[in-house]
C-alpha cells in the first residue's frame, strides 16, 4: 500500500518551499478543512436527522434557503474565526459581509469569501453539493476594521480557492496559485489525502454542461454553440456528451478531470446569469487557469472583471480551453445581430 499523505502535511511540505511564507495562509486553509469535516458529517446524515428541507425563508438571491445552507453557513463562519487568520468574511448567504472583530482578527491579513453550501436544494434527493471558497489579502489597513472594499477584488488578486464536493466520496480541489491539487476524505482516519496531484484539465473535451430546459431565452451564440456541439463530425469526436447536474461544483468538477465546458448564460430566468462573480466564478475560473484551463464571460476573462457589488451576477463559460475558446467565437459572431427580446 502506498503511503498516503494527509492534506495537512502536504500543506507544511509547500509552505516548506517557500521560505517567506509565514503560516497565515496555512491556518487558514486548515480551518476550511475542518469546517468541511463537520458539514461533510451533517451531509452524509441528512436523511436520518431533522436537517433537510426548506428554512421557509429567503436569502439574499432571492432563493429558497435550505437548513444545511444555514448550518453550513454558520460552521465555516466559526471556524474562520476561531483562529484569528481572517478579518472577515463574505457569504452567499449574508446580505453584507462580516467583520471579525477580535484583536488578532483586526490585525490578520486574509478575508474569505464563501459560497458554504453550492446546490443545496439537491441534497433532498441526495445528489452531490458542495463547498466553493476564495481568499484574498485585505487592501484595507491591518489593525482597522474590515471594509468592503477588501471584498471588491477581481480574481486576479486571490491568493488560493478551492471546493469541496460532497459526493460518493468527499474530496478537496485547492490551489494557492502552484498547481491545483485534490484530497479525498477518509472517514477511517478522519483525515483529507492526497489523491489527484497536479490535477490538468484537457484541452479539449467531449461534454457540454448547461440547462437546455432554458434554451429558448439563450444569446444566439449559445444557441449556435449547442448546435455546434451536437452535430456529427468524426475528425472532432462530435457530437459531445451533455451532461448537467445542477450543482456548479458538481459539474465542474468532472469536466476539469474529464475535458468538458460548463455554461450558465445571460438571457434566462436571470437576465445577467444566475452565477455569483465572487462566490462562484472567481475561484472556479482561478483554479481552472491553475489547471490549464480557461473561465470567460463570454468575451473576455472573467478574472479580470472589476466587482461593484457584493453579490454581482455574470453569465460564465468555464473549462476546457480550446472549448471556451470555441464558444467565445459564437458569441463573437452573434452579439452583433442579437434580437433584444430574445433576452428574457
Amino acid at each position: 500500500m502506498r503511503n498516503m499523505i494527509t492534506m495537512g502535511e502536504f500543506i507544511v511540505k509547500k509552505q516548506a518551499d517557500y521560505p517567506t511564507a509565514t503560516g497565515e495562509l496555512t491556518s487558514l486553509l486548515s480551518s476550511i478543512r475542518l469546517a468541511a469535516k463537520v458539514v461533510n458529517r451533517e451531509i452524509n446524515k441528512a436523511g436520518l436527522a431533522d436537517i433537510i428541507g426548506s428554512m421557509g425563508a429567503e436569502n439574499v438571491q432571492g432563493e429558497v434557503q435550505q437548513k444545511l445552507d444555514v448550518y453550513a453557513n454558520e460552521r465555516f463562519k466559526a471556524a474562520l474565526e476561531a483562529r484569528g487568520e481572517v478579518c472577515g468574511m463574505a457569504s452567499e448567504e449574508e446580505e453584507d459581509f462580516v467583520s471579525f472583530d477580535s484583536e488578532l482578527s483586526r490585525h490578520s491579513k486574509y478575508v474569505v469569501l464563501i459560497d458554504p453550501l453550492d446546490g443545496s436544494s439537491n441534497i433532498d434527493v441526495n445528489v452531490s453539493v458542495g463547498t466553493i471558497f476564495s481568499i484574498y489579502r485585505r487592501v484595507s489597513t491591518p489593525g482597522a476594521g474590515v471594509t468592503l472594499e477588501d471584498f471588491l477584488q477581481p480574481g486576479n488578486r486571490q491568493v488560493a480557492a478551492g471546493y469541496v464536493v460532497y459526493g460518493s466520496s468527499t474530496m478537496l480541489v485547492y490551489t494557492t496559485g502552484f498547481g491545483v491539487n485534490g484530497f479525498t476524505y477518509d472517514p477511517s482516519i478522519g483525515c483529507f489525502c492526497l489523491s489527484h496531484e497536479n490535477i490538468r484539465i484537457p484541452e479539449e473535451g467531449k461534454i457540454y454542461s448547461i440547462n437546455e430546459g432554458n434554451y429558448i431565452k439563450f444569446p444566439d451564440g449559445v444557441k449556435k454553440y449547442l448546435k455546434y456541439c451536437q452535430e456529427r463530425d468524426e475528425a472532432t469526436h462530435r457530437p459531445y456528451t451533455s451532461r448537467y447536474i445542477g450543482s456548479l461544483v458538481s459539474d465542474f468538477h468532472r469536466n476539469l478531470l474529464k475535458g468538458g465546458i460548463y455554461i450558465y448564460p445571460s438571457g434566462t430566468n436571470s437576465p445577467n446569469g444566475k452565477l455569483r462573480l465572487l462566490y462562484e466564478c472567481n475561484p472556479m475560473a482561478f483554479l481552472v487557469e491553475q489547471a490549464g484551463g480557461k473561465a470567460s464571460d463570454g468575451f473576455g476573462r472573467i478574472m479580470d472583471i472589476q466587482p461593484t457589488a457584493l453579490h454581482q451576477r455574470t453569465p460564465y463559460f468555464v473549462g476546457s480551453t480550446k472549448m471556451v475558446d470555441r464558444a467565445e467565437a459564437f458569441m463573437r459572431e452573434f452579439s452583433a445581430h442579437e434580437d433584444p427580446a430574445n433576452q428574457g
